[in-house]
């Protein structure tokens, strides 16, 4: 591939002012279109963000619910009375 050399000298003033102009055009313009992208990715990113803290808050209720809580009391039952009986009968 051949190299292109441009000698800036060789241009007229009013080129290169031009060109300068162009070039700081140019770079205004990449500058407020990577601000954008990053303000749409931040945008995208929170809207992601939000959405799974919610469908977890969601499943943490459901599963928080699915037990019942009640106060109990254990009751101990007395063990059966010893049979009257002689052994093996």
């Amino acid at each position: 591939m051949a190299a292109v050399y441009v000698n800036l000298r060789e241009r007229s003033l009013v080129e290169r002012i031009l060109f300068g102009i162009l070039a700081l055009a140019l770079l205004v313009l990449g500058f407020f279109f990577i601000a954008a992208a990053l303000v749409a990715g931040a945008i995208l990113a929170a809207a992601a963000l939000l959405r799974f803290w919610w469908l977890q808050r969601k499943l943490r209720k459901a599963e928080k619910e699915r037990y019942v809580s009640a106060e109990y009391t254990v009751v101990e039952r007395e063990s059966p009375p010893l049979s009257r009986l002689p052994p093996g009968r």
